[in-house]
């Protein structure tokens, strides 16, 4: 049996969008002031948490910080229960819980690469909403973008979207606890072929073929 997720309501400007973020107080360095207005802070907490996906789209994309979402949890489903195509199964979304948390990692992005994250969330279509979060970390508050699903039907992610959350979760390093909990969730053992995911091992292949080169020089 299925259930609805949590909806979030659209944001109907662009501050609400959270433009706000790339307002800031005086720099006494021109530099660091500049980056800060022509960048804004993303918080990922599915596939976008590996950065060679998030790169795939959106090449501005540097880490910035792990960080940790209070009160929310992470769960899967499918706007309107229309199964994901690129995934085949049901894609990563928060929603509301007290005492809960969800951990992931801030990216910083040029404003140049919103269409792009837009885009790849289906904002315009309606099936996320971009929302404003203050997530912690190191005893700091940071207020990001990140992103609800609509609509949302409760279903198990694919295992290959698993894994590359596992892998992002992995390569930033994320509480091993949380990790383990990643671990545990039930897929729907989906076995097909993932166009997404060949490039992704493609692009995995290549770096590390890179990087093997430069240990060797």
């Amino acid at each position: 049996m299925t259930s609805p997720c949590v909806s979030a309501p659209p944001p109907s400007t662009l501050a609400d969008c959270g433009f706000s973020l790339f307002s800031s107080p005086p720099s006494s360095s021109f530099m660091d002031d500049n980056i800060e207005i022509h960048t804004f802070l993303y918080f990922a907490y599915g596939s976008n948490l590996l950065k060679e996906r998030l790169q795939l789209k959106n090449p501005s994309a540097s880490i910035h910080c792990v960080a940790r979402l209070k009160d929310y949890k992470l769960i899967f489903g499918n706007y309107k229960g229309l199964a994901s195509d690129r995934w085949h199964g049901g894609v990563a979304t928060i929603e509301n819980s007290p005492a809960d948390e969800v951990w992931g990692v801030v990216w910083r992005m040029n404003v140049a690469d919103l269409e792009s994250l837009d885009s790849q969330e289906n904002v315009r279509l309606g099936a996320y909403s971009p929302v404003e979060v203050n997530v912690k970390t190191r005893g700091q508050e940071l207020n990001c973008r990140t992103y609800i699903m609509n609509s949302c039907i409760y279903a198990p992610p694919s295992p290959q979207y698993l894994k590359v959350i596992l892998m992002g979760a992995e390569q930033n390093g994320l509480p091993k606890n949380y990790q383990e909990k990643l671990r545990s969730i039930e897929t729907n053992k989906y076995e097909g072929p993932l166009p997404v995911m060949a490039e992704l091992e493609r692009i995995m292949k290549r770096a590390k073929e890179r990087a093997n080169h430069r240990s060797d020089a």
